[in-house]
């Protein structure tokens, strides 16, 4: 059998590393950790039942994910109860470049694995994909659930806002975690946000809470 030519196997292995990024469509995550970002305990003196220990405290009653698997349109505490809930279920996972589980993970799959899990929605799995879906919305209307997008020089990134101005999404540098919107970096290449869920009605749900 003749051998390959080195020419030949050095253009395929460039084809396929060029449709892998293609495929992913870049996620970045570089920000370094500053005063922007919310202390190790924030989310524990924040919302009750909510730890800073790796695992949740509540109780399968009280988990807010079962509340929002009862609901049909959930009230923005509730989704945001449950999105810390899945912070808590993935804090630590190192990033990982087309990773889709807790062993390693992009920001894109995080957002197509967060949004399954709590809201039985299925997103698509790259940036490129997740900007096409819902509607764009005024940064300043933003509420929890909603995506949040950035484009830093030759990359995309996606992340879930969680409310009072944080967002949980894969950082290359620091994993999963949940970064401040107005932080210098994240503010400097926020590119824009959209509506992916349907409108919630606040008040009639309120009991839930």
């Amino acid at each position: 059998m003749a051998a390959v030519p080195p020419s030949i196997i050095q253009g395929t292995r460039g084809i396929c590393a060029l449709a892998l990024i293609i495929l992913l469509a870049g996620c970045a995550g570089n920000a370094p950790r500053d005063k922007a970002d919310p202390p190790d305990d924030y989310f524990a003196m924040t919302l009750p039942g909510m730890s800073n220990s790796g695992g949740s405290m509540m109780s399968p009653a009280n988990n807010p994910v079962n509340d929002l698997s009862r609901l049909k349109n959930p009230a923005p505490l509730v989704i945001r109860r449950a999105l810390l809930e899945q912070h808590e279920r993935w804090s630590g996972t190192p990033y990982r470049l087309g990773g889709t589980t807790q062993r390693g993970v992009d920001c894109s799959a995080l957002v197509q694995n967060v949004y399954l899990d709590t809201f039985d929605i299925t997103l698509p799995r790259t940036t490129r994909g997740l900007v096409t879906k819902g509607h764009a919305i005024d940064r300043q209307d933003l509420r929890a659930g909603d995506l949040v997008f950035f484009r830093p020089p030759g990359n995309r990134h996606v992340g879930i806002y969680v409310g009072e101005g944080y967002f949980l999404h894969a950082s290359s540098s620091k994993g999963v975690t949940i970064s401040q919107l107005d932080n210098t970096y994240w503010q400097r290449y926020y590119w824009q946000s959209r509506r992916t869920l349907e409108s919630p009605q606040m008040a009639q749900l309120s009991r839930v809470l």
